[in-house]
């Protein structure tokens, strides 16, 4: 039989999962030797049974024995917060799995392996474009061991983020401001540097169009050395603030890792923007462009340390979204050497989702 019918069920599954923290979004089928499914499972967060397990769970003692378990992700292969679940099918008597794509963490990994040594069959790649970009973020947290980051800035056309004399608001209007405040609960955390809450003392926190609190906060981070008053706004915001008294970014984001968090939306001025580029540390860029020009000298993006023009960095556009008389460019990096992408690559310009989609490597 052909596998892409359960496969995109185990998919749907995996979608009822938190979209947040370090652990993936799975879902998982079990189908007898007629293709008829027996059970479904999916894993609900940290701590709490992985999909695989989640489906076993349904079934009677012997219930698995010489079944097939479809599941989007390659079973893990290591003790966390739970056993392996390459194990548990094994125990279970499962005769194959089917998955979609291979487990990139340096612990987690190698389930599919073990399951062939102990004889069970493994059919990998099912639908692995369409996994892959579900779980983009998650991938890019469990390869490079630190979130999946978004810088977004808001700007005229001419690249300005506010005016000489430091006024920005507003630049953009409410649909594109709004759409700020989705991105934010979206995420697990939004990082600002010192500047930023000295300068605008925001609350950093994800809010409905009447201003009400969404229902997810992302975990703000301040990044810097610079003393914050203790009326700040931030220290009113639902979750702790994380203080990150330094200006190495790298340390930065491995701390954030440790933390749980797996997506970061950088939300501070041009001077954090810029490190953030510069770095190396974007995975995607959240571009708010406002038909206005503002000219001068407050640029959206300073020094990135391009010096000519062969060291350009360049992006891939995802997609384009309207937002009232707005517009929100979606772009990821480009891979240095990589060839430029050719000018009939079509763009989205109704409207797309925030989830991101990232390139392999």
């Amino acid at each position: 039989m052909t596998w892409e019918a359960p496969m995109r069920t185990a998919l749907e599954l995996a979608a009822n999962g938190p979209a947040t923290g370090l652990n993936p979004r799975v879902g998982c089928v079990i189908l007898d030797a007629e293709g008829r499914v027996l059970a479904e499972g999916w894993h609900r967060g940290v701590g709490t049974p992985h999909a695989e397990v989640d489906a076993l769970s349904k079934l009677p003692e012997g219930g698995a024995r010489g079944a097939t378990a479809v599941v989007t992700l390659e079973p893990c292969n290591h003790w966390g917060h739970t056993g392996p679940c390459s194990i548990a099918l094994i125990e279970a008597g499962v005769s194959r799995v089917v998955y979609g794509i291979d487990d990139p963490g340096h612990h987690s990994g190698g389930g599919a392996e073990r399951l062939r040594e102990a004889g069970v069959e493994v059919i990998d790649g099912v639908l692995r474009d369409e996994i892959h970009a579900f779980l983009g973020d998650w991938l890019t947290a469990a390869r490079l061991g630190r979130p999946y980051i978004v810088v977004k800035w808001a700007s005229s056309l001419d690249g300005r983020a506010a005016a000489a004399d430091g006024t920005s608001r507003w630049i953009t209007g409410a649909a594109a401001r709004q759409r700020v405040h989705e991105q934010r609960e979206a995420s697990d955390a939004i990082i600002v540097g010192t500047g930023t809450v000295l300068a605008d003392d925001p609350s950093l926190t994800a809010r409905g169009d009447a201003g009400e609190l969404l229902g997810t906060q992302p975990t703000p981070v301040v990044v810097g050395t610079r003393a914050i008053p203790k009326d700040a706004a931030v220290f009113r915001h639902p979750n702790p603030v994380v203080f990150e008294g330094t200006h190495d970014l790298h340390e930065v984001v491995a701390d954030l890792h440790q933390r749980g968090f797996r997506r970061a939306y950088v939300e501070g001025g041009p001077t954090l923007a810029s490190a953030f580029v510069a770095a190396g540390l974007v995975d995607e860029y959240a571009i708010y462009l406002a038909p206005t020009l503002i000219g001068g000298p407050r640029v959206a993006l300073g020094d990135i340390g391009v010096e000519t023009i062969g060291e350009q960095r360049r992006l891939r556009i995802v997609d384009v979204e309207r937002l009232g008389g707005d517009l929100l460019v979606r772009a990821v990096p480009v891979p240095a050497g990589a060839p430029r992408a050719a000018d009939h690559v079509p763009v989205d310009v109704a409207g797309a989702d925030i989830f991101p989609i990232t390139q392999e490597g």
